[in-house]
């Protein structure tokens, strides 16, 4: 199983948002769903999305400033949702934070395509980064850092890592990390995989910091605060 890119839904419709949910979900998307800006806000914040779609209709907010308040929270690549199609709303977006725009009524393979746009945009202009706990990760220039301190990490070091942040809070299997990382689904020998792990954790655990990668025996690791 490939390891998945996360979308987080702000969609107040919710037949429009199963239906985006399982439409994105086969298309191996990992999709979280809120009702609201306010609970769309707490997600970003706690989840770290790869990118938002986001509704510019909610019950408590609504308009393209939205995305002012959602680009202040998240690097996330921002999708617009709206039933208004005129070009003032459109340059009002991009202007607050939008990376782009769709309008109802809209066709799934749509959106689809614009989710893998934003995607392959975001990760090539340097805006690609993930961020848990004090952990942040720059894809674009390989560096990751502790607390505002570099880590220094090998090749693998830093895909591994990635795949684990890619998928805070959650298990992340050996199979998953093995496809991720070398793009096979066995993997290396599994000692080997333990081996990285350890020293990982040796470079993230400096000056008496706590632990972040947690072991689920026998099935894989999880990153996150215990």
């Amino acid at each position: 199983m490939t390891i998945k890119w996360k979308v987080a839904l702000v969609e107040d419709d919710r037949r429009l948002a199963r239906a985006v949910a399982t439409g994105l979900g086969e298309e191996g998307y990992t999709v979280r769903a809120v009702d609201s800006a306010g609970r769309g806000l707490d997600l970003v914040r706690q989840w770290n999305p790869d990118v938002v779609l986001l509704d510019l209709m909610l019950p408590d907010n609504e308009g393209p400033e939205l995305f002012e308040a959602f680009r202040a929270e998240t690097d996330a690549a921002l999708v617009g949702i709206s039933a208004r199609s005129s070009v003032s709303d459109r340059i009002a977006g991009l202007k607050l934070g939008a990376d782009d725009y769709v309008t109802k009524p809209f066709a799934l393979e749509e959106l689809m395509a614009r989710v893998e746009a934003v995607i392959r945009r975001h990760r090539g202009k340097g805006g690609a980064r993930l961020s848990a706990a004090d952990v942040m990760v720059d894809l674009s220039e390989g560096i990751a850092t502790r607390a505002g301190r570099r880590l220094s990490l090998t090749g693998i070091e830093f895909r591994i890592l990635t795949a684990l942040m890619r998928n805070s809070g959650q298990l992340v299997t050996y199979a998953q990390l093995a496809e991720a990382v070398w793009a096979v689904t066995t993997g290396p020998e599994s000692n080997s995989l333990e081996v990285h792990i350890s020293r990982i954790r040796q470079k993230l655990e400096q000056d008496g910091r706590s632990r972040l990668i947690q072991t689920v025996r026998g099935l894989g690791y999880r990153f996150g605060t215990e």
